[in-house]
């Protein structure tokens, strides 16, 4: 731990979350130093250690002052998921995974839990023979023990920040997808996930081009039990994704494309602070539909871009239009990043880059001023007002039209953003265009429809339909929603994305015949994405709504700690 200049009685304040502290100890001389824990807040609670005077003869000689802690973890710490070996693909084995993010990486080991704070990280890893560990970090070498254990050594020589640490523990396997990637999953599925992963090299080449080099090494992929609440976390070396993007064709892997993205924005360039929050998600979604558009064309760009504004609308009218939290940058104050959480930063922080991409003249101007920006700030966690200084230095010909941005709006009033870039909607049409069908059709002629209509559909085409019909104000009957399932075979679809959409049209429907499989749907895996509107559309149907938090309080016990938090907070059980 590097310690910076003070008086002998400066302290290293780590943040604490229900870890049990058992020493603190000075490793030069192995003597004990005083702590002390701070009060409990909603967050955790900071650990102050007392420094001694010897500290401040490292420090003025510019060397590190290393102190060593010894703790535990909680059993419910918020950043560790373990699982029974019931629960895992192979039912032999037990399985450990952590997200760190946002501020959960105090509850695995004492740190400085911000994105400001960013540092290298070396660990050692003890496990049963049997089990395999990975990390968020480059693994150093292998060793076996006595009593059937083996021995995990990884450094992670980049600085990152905290919330990028990342572990997994289970009955793992790999298979080479490229030259510097591996898939990792549990046997059952590793042969399903390489193929399904198999465009990985594509996608980091070409995210090469966009954003420079790639500086981590290797870029391996772990699929995670279905109890991971994200669709991917970007940690350095080693993204970890869910399970629902297994649909058997290549449908979902733009999460791929999302996580290697990130490599550069918030991994490599890093918000502050969660009110930045935006500054890596906002700038990664950009950077994901590039890549899509240079490997299915900058149509599939627009259409992405006009499904994530619909997105964007439901959760703002969710949220509430006047509700800060829609702020491209919120004021967090007091607020725990979870709760502040959404597609806001994701969808508006994009529309924003593609508005002044625009602007200034289009991809070929406004990429190299990307690439630029990320090669500046590389290393560093950076605020937003960093990133628009370096966007007027850059375009020094160009400070009228910046000028002519509305940067208050954008950035600081909440709602929808001020301006809607005109996207191309080609391939948006045809999916209106059926929805309009089935609004319009009446009991006699929804027959009229076959297989054939959506036949030529991209998976992404076939969401965008359903997603018109569920955004219209237009209630359809039963019986047309029973025939549109019988029809387009939409009872039996694997991909999730479009499972998903069709389980909410068939709820705002009232179609009370598919709520057990709306309910298994949402707990059968725990992507927050998929769980919590489905949990919110059944509390808002009131009929269902008792069902909703009886199934929910039956199965939050293996949910992860954010997913039960949030789902909590949307079935109004707690504040």
């Amino acid at each position: 731990m590097a310690l910076s200049p003070g008086d002998p009685s400066s302290f290293s304040k780590p943040d604490n979350r229900k870890l049990f502290i058992l020493d603190v100890t000075n490793t030069v001389d192995e003597s004990h130093l005083q702590y002390d824990i701070g009060d409990d807040i909603e967050f955790g609670n900071k650990l102050v250690i007392q420094l001694p005077e010897t500290a401040i003869a490292f420090i003025d000689n510019n060397k590190k002052y290393k102190i060593e802690i010894k703790y535990e973890t909680s059993p419910d710490a918020t950043a560790l998921q373990w699982l029974t070996a019931e629960q895992t693909a192979g039912g032999v084995h037990p399985y450990l995974f952590s997200q760190c993010q946002a501020i959960h990486a105090r509850s695995m080991f004492p740190c400085q839990d911000t994105p400001a704070v960013k540092s290298t990280y070396s660990a050692k890893v003890s496990t049963p023979h049997e089990l395999t560990v990975v990390m968020s970090a480059l693994l150093d070498k292998v060793s076996d023990l006595e009593n059937s254990k083996k021995l995990y050594e990884f450094h992670q020589p980049i600085q990152i920040p905290s919330y990028l640490v990342a572990i997994a523990v289970g009955a793992l396997v790999s298979k080479q997808v490229g030259p510097r990637s591996k898939v990792w999953a549990e046997k059952e599925f590793v042969d399903k996930s390489a193929y399904e992963f198999g465009e990985t090299e594509t996608m980091l080449q070409t995210a090469e081009q966009l954003c420079g080099s790639y500086v981590w090494g290797i870029y391996d992929i772990l699929v995670l039990p279905p109890s991971f609440p994200f669709g991917g976390m970007e940690n350095p070396c080693l993204t970890f994704v869910t399970p629902t993007l297994l649909a058997g064709d290549r449908s979902l892997a733009n999460v791929i494309a999302h996580e290697i993205a990130h490599s550069w924005t918030g991994n490599l360039v890093t918000n502050a602070n969660f009110e930045h929050f935006w500054l890596n998600e906002g700038f990664t979604v950009f950077v994901e539909r590039k890549i899509n558009s240079r490997m299915f064309g900058e149509k599939m760009r627009h259409f992405e871009a006009l499904h994530g504004i619909e997105s964007l609308r439901e959760e703002i009218q969710n949220l509430g239009k006047t509700n800060q939290l829609t702020n491209l940058v919120p004021n967090l104050t007091g607020i725990d990043p979870d709760d502040a959480f959404s597609i806001v930063p994701y969808e508006k922080g994009h529309t924003f880059l593609f508005y002044l991409e625009q602007l200034l003249g289009g991809p070929e101007v406004f990429e190299p001023f990307f690439k630029s920006y990320l090669d500046m700030y590389k290393y560093k966690s950076i605020k937003t007002d960093t990133w628009k200084d370096y966007l007027y230095h850059y375009f020094p010909d160009k400070v009228q039209l910046l000028n002519s941005v509305d940067w208050d709006t954008w950035l600081h009033k909440p709602g929808m953003p001020p301006i809607i870039p005109d996207y191309d909607k080609t391939l948006a049409i045809v999916c209106t265009e059926l929805a309009e069908r089935w609004i319009q059709s009446d009991e006699n002629t929804a027959m009229t429809f076959a297989m054939k209509d959506i036949k030529d559909f991209s998976p992404g085409q076939k969401v965008a339909f359903l997603t018109d019909l569920h955004k219209s104000s237009i209630v359809l009957s039963v019986n047309k929603i029973q025939q549109m399932a019988n029809i387009y075979q939409l009872d039996s679809v694997k991909n999730c994305e479009i499972r998903f959409i069709w389980l909410r049209l068939c709820i705002k429907n009232r179609w009370e015949a598919r709520v057990s499989d709306a309910l298994a749907f949402a707990t059968e895996q725990g992507r927050m994405k998929y769980v919590r509107p489905i949990f919110r559309d059944l509390y808002d149907w009131i009929e269902m709504r008792q069902r909703a938090i009886d199934v929910y309080l039956s199965k939050k016990n293996k949910m992860m700690y954010v997913t039960a938090h949030m789902v909590a907070k949307d079935l109004h059980l707690i504040v």
